[in-house]
């Protein structure tokens, strides 16, 4: 558990990091904007997650945070499409990050909900 709350918490910082060297065009402050508040929705909500009361608070923490990781793959493609290749490697490192998470929270619930 905790090397998933430091992995998620070291995709967000990365995610800013990465973000505050984009440039400062009107579509590149939006899409950073939605990117850093989904990246960093990801490990609030596994570590919300970590501290539920019920499994089924557990299993509904754990969506979201799906969705969260989910939705990052989504700016990172938006950032992969208006990107002038100059980026290219690091938002694919970013995207494959964002993918193992994403896989990594759907196996956990899957599990969380089998073993009901």
């Amino acid at each position: 558990m905790q090397d998933l709350q430091f992995r998620t918490r070291k995709f967000a910082v990365d995610v800013f990091r990465f973000c505050d060297n984009l440039p400062r065009t009107p579509a590149y402050r939006i899409v950073s904007r939605q990117l850093m508040r989904s990246a960093s929705s990801v490990g609030a909500n596994y570590r919300a997650a970590c501290h539920a009361r019920s499994r089924a608070e557990f299993i509904s923490k754990l969506g979201i945070a799906e969705e969260e990781s989910d939705e990052s793959k989504y700016w990172l493609e938006i950032l992969r499409d208006i990107d002038a290749n100059e980026r290219q490697s690091e938002i694919e490192h970013l995207y494959q990050e964002a993918d193992e998470l994403t896989r990594i929270i759907i196996t956990s619930i899957r599990t969380a909900k089998k073993n009901r």
